[in-house]
């Protein structure tokens, strides 16, 4: 395993001491286009920890990170944890209301936030009894914050603390999928075991790399995709503040030639659709595409494959694993399966008694690596019930075939029985994206007249398709994959409720929003 005592110095110092200080570490494709060298990004993070320190900002102390897809992000993440303060990306499509909860909970000292994220944090920063420090990214501040330049002006370059790979490093907050963001803790440890992990063996990412992850910075997915494995062997990454659209993605691949592609479900399937009609690929040679956050369709992947003749990974992570430990890998992908665990992680499925299931049967899905969160933040009945010893529960449902490949059945709590047999709402999902005006869709527990539970579908169409076409989609999903499991009600939406990094908030769906 890597050494990672203190992360930054692995994924930040050592390129410049191994005479890689001139290569590109982040490249941006809007906002002021800049470029970070790693030279640079050292030079830079050693000189945000010693404006840590200046602005009283002690060891152990949480710092929020409201910050965009842009150059500041990864000086202030590495400059962090060269200080040993502990940074928390948030995401940045939430509500004042929920930062005036994060914020509060993570009681962090001080907060960095873009220009253009300001005005909506701004009501959550009144009265907060913990903020010492506003920090915003731009050329003037408003009253009672300071400029970006301000913090950093004067600030000579300090040493990186030592810590221990152990140490809390930073925290992430859940994405919230069925209810409030819980605090993650993390350890400087977990960021080089899955560069080891996913990123060395999976990826297989190289220094000749150039990456572009549509999953921002500040969930885990996007964490690892845009710095972690990247930084770990000074291949280049390129950053984008804006809405990830096919339009933009397509812009971006023909611009900057990635060879990596980092993407959502959402994503892919909207710009497999963006292509349909005949309109010419980015002029860019893909070696690698991945995907997480939600299981991909199968229709998905393999119309993806057959335009770009690069298949997708699609795999499984979370916030509390940091990253991917459950994949499809290279030569070696089933669509319609999230493939086998990942090396260095053991996965198993169990009943509601904790008992090993028998392939073919749906089970929760439990993993065992060396990425695991320390844990919650104020959370230890939680703690306690994801974290048990050596191994975390996901919190979805598995089936394992006899090939010892596992296929994505739902979460645990979206799954139902139907006459008395359990149903995976995903393979519903997989088989009505299959037909051809849908363009996405989601289906829950729906109780009919008789108070029986049985699914419900909303599914949003493609463009140029009405609800008329939809007369045959129950028998169309009838043929496919059986007769009890088709949508009794269908419901065309404009959109399907999200979390801002892709995942399906069906909870909204069972409320009727």
């Amino acid at each position: 395993m890597s050494e990672c005592r203190n992360a930054a110095n692995y994924f930040v110092d050592r390129h410049v001491e191994e005479g890689r200080g001139a290569k590109v570490a982040f490249r941006e494709a809007d906002g002021k286009q800049r470029e970070l060298t790693y030279g640079q990004l050292a030079a830079e993070t050693a000189c945000a920890a010693a404006a840590f320190g200046r602005a009283g900002i002690r060891r152990e102390e949480r710092v929020a990170l409201l910050v965009l897809d842009q150059a500041e992000m990864p000086v202030l993440f590495w400059g962090a944890l060269k200080a040993g303060v502990v940074p928390i990306p948030l995401n940045t499509l939430l509500a004042a209301s929920v930062y005036d909860v994060i914020l509060r909970d993570s009681r962090a000292a001080a907060l960095f936030v873009s220009e253009a994220l300001y005005p909506v944090v701004a009501p959550a920063l009144e009265g907060n009894p913990f903020l010492r420090e506003v920090v915003i990214l731009s050329d003037a501040a408003p009253q009672g914050a300071i400029t970006y330049d301000a913090f950093m002006d004067g600030a000579d370059p300090i040493s990186t603390v030592e810590t221990s790979e152990d140490e809390i490093a930073f925290w992430l907050y859940s994405s919230g999928s069925t209810g409030q963001p819980k605090g993650v803790k993390h350890v400087h440890g977990s960021l080089c075991a899955t560069a080891d992990t996913y990123g060395a063996q999976v990826l297989q990412t190289s220094e000749d790399d150039v990456v572009y992850s549509v999953a921002k910075l500040f969930f885990a997915y996007g964490l690892g995709n845009a710095m972690t494995f990247p930084m770990a062997v000074g291949a280049t990454t390129i950053l984008f503040s804006g809405r990830p659209t096919p339009e933009a993605a397509a812009q971006i691949m023909d611009a900057h030639k990635p060879s990596v592609f980092c993407g959502v479900p959402t994503l892919y399937a909207a710009m497999v659709h963006y292509w349909e009609d005949g309109k010419p690929l980015p002029d860019t040679t893909l070696r690698a595409c991945i995907s997480a956050g939600e299981a991909l369709p199968e229709e998905v992947g393999k119309k993806w494959q057959q335009r770009w003749g690069v298949d997708i990974m699609d795999g499984v992570g979370s916030t509390e694993m940091l990253h991917i430990f459950l994949s499809n890998k290279p030569g070696d992908v089933v669509y319609g399966t999230s493939g086998t665990a990942v090396p260095g992680y053991e996965v198993r499925l169990v009943d509601e008694n904790d008992a090993e299931v028998a392939d073919g049967d749906v089970g929760e899905l439990l993993v065992r690596g060396p990425s695991a969160a320390e844990g919650y933040w104020n959370q230890r009945g939680k703690s306690r019930s994801t974290f048990e010893g050596h191994w975390t529960r996901t919190g979805d449902k598995y089936e394992r075939t006899a090939n010892g490949r596992y296929i994505y059945c739902g979460r645990t709590d979206d799954m139902f029985k139907v006459s008395g047999i359990w149903v995976s709402p995903f393979e519903i999902e997989q088989a009505l994206v299959s037909y051809p005006a849908v363009l996405e869709a989601a289906v829950v527990a729906w109780h009919d007249e008789e108070g029986l539970e049985k699914p419900k579908a909303y599914v949003v169409l493609k463009d140029g398709h009405g609800a008329a076409e939809l007369d045959d989609l129950k028998n169309y999903v009838k043929q496919k994959i059986g007769k009890w499991k088709y949508p009794r009600w269908v419901e065309v939406v404009e959109d399907l409720p999200k979390t801002a990094t892709g995942k399906i908030q069906r909870f909204k769906l069972r409320e009727g929003v």
